[in-house]
């Protein structure tokens, strides 16, 4: 029983990676890490796009590289393993720093649930479906203006984010 148990507990793992992939594959612009979550004949139902990952993930980098920036944030993650298929519900939280018509910078947060299915091929799991519920949204006036002119170390999209500067995470001081 133990055994089932840490099998059952490496393939939630494996699957909740997936979600982890896909938030940092928009948030990085990293169309290729996000592509890489699904299966080739995997659907992709968003209301605003219905069809397969190569035309989503497309859709998503290109809408995704007009904004300023992006944080999408993993809430409660929810599976359900039935063999070679497993059955998700995936909490999250997006913000997006967009500009409107007149140029002015605006903070767009949406919260949802990714409602998923997905299938281990191979002894992989990746997405087969994956729908987007849209929970609440709110757009304000940008609202971090303190920001500007401090010495924090500001995140930005692949290959500039700190994230892919290995050698400097190496250093010691």
């Amino acid at each position: 029983m133990t055994q089932d148990r840490l099998h059952a507990a490496a393939d939630k793992l494996e699957i909740t990676d997936l979600s982890s992939n896909y938030m940092r594959g928009l948030d990085r612009l990293d169309g290729e890490l996000e592509r890489s979550v699904f299966w080739d004949d995997a659907f992709c139902s968003y209301g605003i796009y219905e069809g397969g990952p190569d035309g989503f993930v497309e859709y998503c980098q290109t809408g995704l590289a007009t904004h300023l920036s992006n944080h999408h944030f993993i809430g409660q993650v929810n599976i359900e393993l039935q063999a070679e298929e497993a059955f998700g519900e995936v909490y999250y939280q997006a913000f997006h720093r967009v500009k409107n018509e007149a140029g002015e910078q605006r903070d767009l947060f949406i919260s949802g649930r990714y409602v998923d299915r997905y299938e281990r091929r191979d002894g992989i799991w990746k997405i087969a479906y994956r729908s987007e519920l849209v929970d609440w949204v709110r757009e304000e006036a940008a609202a971090d203006a303190w920001f500007s002119g401090s010495k924090m170390i500001i995140g930005a999209r692949k290959p500039n984010d700190p994230l892919y500067d290995r050698d400097t995470m190496r250093k010691t001081p």
